[in-house]
């Protein structure tokens, strides 16, 4: 698995993730558990949804 995110993508994620997570606390919505998937990609720096459109935003 080679990494395919940069890291203003990972930046993002994490922030998204982090909002979506807040959310679902302070709303009492398990929804936002969906927070999850942002802030694990954002982690790994590798984004299965690319894969397919050939899509890299590291630039290394």
């Amino acid at each position: 698995m080679t990494r395919n995110m940069g890291n203003t993508d990972r930046i993002i994620r994490l922030v998204v993730g982090i909002a979506l997570l807040a959310w679902g606390y302070v709303e009492h919505n398990w929804l936002g558990a969906i927070g999850l998937v942002p802030l694990a990609t954002a982690a790994i720096g590798w984004c299965p949804a690319y894969l397919p459109f050939g899509i890299k935003t590291n630039k290394g």
